[in-house]
């Protein structure tokens, strides 16, 4: 991020704090019940007055791995205020004291402030790391940044804080290879993720997409498998490489590199943790070394520039014991880079069409007893967990894992939905790590979809992250003592920049860290955002970019008599939403929203957030269109039918909760009118996304009653094969015209149009049909 933008970006949440009537942590008086600091401390008491830093504060260490914490944090203040406090190792009387208390536990901390000093007691490096990003946070903002900071604003309030997290893992996991984070902006993530007490990075280093770490022995895993062809469409929709096709989008750390990254995290108290994706995941090193995939695949093995289709099927021989070999050469490179006592194995997704076709591996079934064809993941990953052991370390893996029997000592990552799946490994005594897709995979869309980048999938908004607890009321005893703690999960495949990920990291990773620390039972909200907005400009002059998307306006618009019903909400509560109904602006004097509303005509609302004055988030546009359907009741078992005569027309999103959907059936519904009328069009809203498998149907049959019980069918539309599977993204609707009837009841009658055909991008797949509203004239 440039200076300038970086300083705009300051100056936006400074704005934010001043418009929501906050305090400026710079220079108010510090309120006793909420500090801007996150994650939320287990207990914390403020005192009256403040301790200033100075010229001639001292700052006294026992040792020099304290002399390296203290030194790195007093750069902070010589690099913005222009000067650095002296420190000394043993100094008698010095402004702030670092103190060894080998009997508290190994991340906690106790901080004493007063006017006169500061003492810092913990056991280790770690308690004194997190006590240092306490007072950090305490300080004025502008001290992340490049401009200078007046010296009387260098202040931390007199307060005690007793404070250790909640769970030994606090994670973050970063995938690299379907974007290639370049070093220095993943030292920026690492950065601001240990300002948030994140203590673990789980690097996802190897997938279909591109292999990210250099191995001496294995040249052609960076030649090769580190590059894919460049596509401009989303993820999804991308074709896979042809042979000759050059390719030229791609990168990967080098070791040095990666050594880099270990030694900038571990000063950081952040463990670096490996995964080598296996058996599936692979086509990028297989694209390198072809013969390790079964012998039976004759298709050219290219990286994956995109989901891949049948190609994703491709993954490592589990009867060939050359496979064995190189993933013991590579882990043994892996093994000395990384000093985490981790190696993550992946083991998700793993298709087995390969397998249960491949001489070698029914031979290899055959030699070890293996009746199922998943007990060959078993054993595969068995093997590869042994060796892994071997090397002095330990093994995570995906959940899927516990879909065979489970190699020793395995760590699994409960991702699956709500992550329930780890708890089959809980039941076999196994430590495990919860992951939520729906809940910590920052892919998905944090906030109204209309305002946000395109991704898949559903919402995982700033809110859903911070009200997650991990442990549930249904949970055996047992479960929670081998709970190690949460992550959160970045997958990038829709990301084409840095920004493009800290957008999706930010804020809702700080949303992440108070899980992970804070106690539980702490929950509240709305402090949480009161921390969140003094925590905030921090992040943002540490370079990040963050989204606003908590600002934003979700709506929903329900037929009802006739008439439309309109519902805004936001997951902020301390801002008001002021509306228009003329299609002009919103501002601050607009009618404010304090319930739902009627509309009974065409009509384009307008509406935003505001607080003391100021527009917070973007501005909503609903432009609700009238005809003879709308407000109308729609006669179907699918409960989202209300989007089909509610006004409003989808966006290219089919997840944005404006499409009704069905999935791998034929559709039907039935739409009253209320009385009869004459019908001369008829037109049926449908999208298309054939990286999603979401497709125009098979055809489209319109009948129409006055009885609902005697119908006559006046039109039929039908599609071709190439018309409904052509690669694309689009709404396009489908109309039935020059039409002479009068009836009350029009009923739609659908076919789905079968599973995607060879040679789709999703060959084989179950599709859905969408459609987002009924238009009759």
């Amino acid at each position: 991020m440039s200076e300038g933008r970086a300083m705009k970006m300051r100056n936006i949440w400074m704005a934010c704090l001043l418009a929501l009537n906050l305090p400026v942590w710079a220079g108010e008086s510090v309120p006793q019940t909420t500090l801007p600091l996150i994650p939320e401390p287990m207990e914390c008491k403020v005192d009256s007055g403040y301790f200033y830093f100075t010229p001639s504060t001292t700052i006294g260490v026992e040792n020099e791995s304290q002399l390296q914490l203290a030194s790195n944090f007093v750069a902070l203040l010589g690099h913005t205020v222009g000067f650095l406090p002296g420190i000394e190792v043993g100094a008698t009387e010095p402004d702030v004291r670092f103190t060894t208390v080998a009997t508290m536990a190994p991340e906690a901390y106790r901080l004493m402030v007063t006017a006169e000093r500061v003492t810092i007691e913990a056991s280790g490096n770690a308690g004194f790391f997190y006590a240092l990003q306490t007072l950090r946070q305490l300080l004025p903002s502008a001290i992340e940044g490049q401009e200078p900071v007046a010296r009387n604003l260098c202040r931390i309030p007199a307060l005690t804080v007793n404070d250790a997290p909640r769970f030994e893992y606090r994670g973050l996991m970063i995938d690299v290879s379907r974007y290639f984070v370049p070093k220095d902006d993943l030292l920026k993530i690492i950065e601001v993720a240990s300002f948030l007490k994140i203590n673990k990075l789980h690097l996802h280093l190897v997938d279909d997409n591109g292999w990210r770490i250099e191995i001496k022995k294995y040249p052609r895993l960076t030649q090769v498998g580190a590059w894919r062809v460049k596509r401009d469409e989303p993820f999804p929709n991308r074709r896979n490489q042809v042979r000759g096709e050059e390719a030229t989008e791609g990168s990967y750390y080098t070791q040095d590199d990666i050594r880099e990254i270990v030694r900038y995290a571990g000063e950081r108290q952040i463990e670096v943790i490996p995964e080598i994706e296996m058996p599936a995941h692979t086509n990028s090193s297989l694209a390198a070394y072809p013969q390790l995939a079964c012998p039976i695949e004759d298709r050219f093995i290219g990286v994956l520039p995109g989901i891949g289709g049948k190609n994703s099927e491709i993954v490592y021989c589990a009867g060939n014991d050359s496979v064995f070999t190189f993933l013991e050469d590579v882990i043994d490179e892996v093994a000395e880079l990384f000093p985490s006592k981790y190696i993550h194995l992946g083991g998700d997704e793993a298709s087995k069409v390969n397998w249960a076709r491949c001489p070698k591996c029914q031979a290899r079934m055959k030699a070890e007893h293996i009746e199922h064809i998943e007990e060959l993941q078993s054993y595969f990953m068995t093997r590869m967990s042994n060796y892994v052991r071997s090397k002095g370390k330990e093994v995570m893996g995906w959940d899927e894992l516990t879909n065979s029997t489970l190699p020793e000592g395995a760590i699994i990552y409960g991702w699956q939905g709500m992550g329930k799946a780890a708890l089959k490994a809980a039941e076999q005594g196994h430590r495990f790590v919860m992951t939520p897709a729906r809940i910590l995979y920052l892919i998905r869309y944090q906030g109204p979809q209309w305002f946000e980048p395109l991704t898949y999938f559903g919402n995982n908004t700033l809110k859903d992250v911070y009200l997650y607890e991990p442990v549930q009321d249904d949970w055996k005893p047992a479960y929670e003592s081998l709970l190690m703690g949460v992550q959160a999960s970045m997958w990038t495949e829709f990301c084409s920049s840095a920004s493009d990920v800290e957008y999706q990291l930010f804020p809702r990773l700080l949303a992440l860290a108070d899980v992970a620390w804070a106690q539980k039972g702490t929950k509240d909200w709305s402090r949480f955002l009161t921390r969140l907005d003094g925590v905030l400009p921090h992040v943002e002059a540490l370079g990040m970019t963050c989204a606003r998307s908590m600002y934003n306006i979700d709506h929903k618009v329900i037929p009802e008599k006739n008439k439309l019903r309109v519902n805004f909400s936001c997951i902020r509560p301390d801002v008001e939403i002021r509306y228009t109904s003329d299609g002009s602006e919103p501002t601050s004097a607009s009618p404010l929203y304090d319930k739902p509303f009627t509309v009974d005509a065409a009509t384009c609302i307008k509406a935003a957030t505001f607080a003391q004055g100021a527009q917070m988030g973007q501005t909503l546009t609903l432009d609700l269109g009238w005809n003879l359907a709308t407000g109308k009741r729609v006669i179907t078992t699918n409960e989202n039918s209300y989007v089909l005569t509610n006004g409003v027309r989808g966006s290219l999103r089919h997840t944005d909760f404006e499409w009704a959907g069905w999935h791998d059936q034929d559709a039907s519904f039935v739409l009253d009118l209320g009385k009869k009328s004459r019908v001369s069009e008829v037109t049926l809203g449908c999208i298309t996304n054939s990286g999603m498998a979401v497709h125009k149907p098979a055809s489209i049959r319109l009948l129409v009653s006055n009885d609902k019980k005697n119908y006559r069918p006046v039109g039929e539309i039908t599609y071709t094969t190439e018309e409904i599977f052509k690669n694309r993204t689009a709404v396009e609707d489908a109309r039935f015209d020059h039409l002479d009837v009068r009836a009350r009841y029009l009923k739609f009658e659908i076919k789905n149009p079968g599973a995607c055909p060879a040679g789709d991008i999703r060959e084989g797949q179950k599709t859905w049909v969408y459609f987002d509203e009924v238009m009759v004239r």
